[in-house]
């Protein structure tokens, strides 16, 4: 998977997803998803990674079946906030 981290004050914004989808573009309907390099390739990381950022995140953005997964094994996610796109399960974190 790959994790990366985007910093503005004190918000931490968590982009993870799946290695093989990077710059895949997905479609469901007039909205298109871009899953780009420059906001989601960070650093390949561990499932631990992911969970522990995602302990610390103010917001996150997750795409694929691994990261779904992962997010789901430590409750960071909610089952029924998963969308798919193309095949591709989706889900974003909020903490408020």
């Amino acid at each position: 998977m790959y994790l990366k981290e985007h910093r503005a004050g004190d918000i931490l914004i968590v982009a993870a997803c799946d290695q093989e989808l990077i710059g895949q573009k997905l479609e469901h309907g007039n909205v298109v998803v871009e899953i780009t390099e420059s906001f989601y390739k960070g650093d390949i990381v561990s499932e631990k990674q992911v969970q522990s950022a995602l302990g610390r995140a103010t917001s996150a953005n997750l795409f694929g079946k691994k990261t779904i997964e992962c997010a789901l094994e430590c409750g960071m996610i909610n089952p029924e906030s998963i969308i798919t796109i193309n095949g591709v399960p989706h889900a974003q974190l909020y903490r408020i």
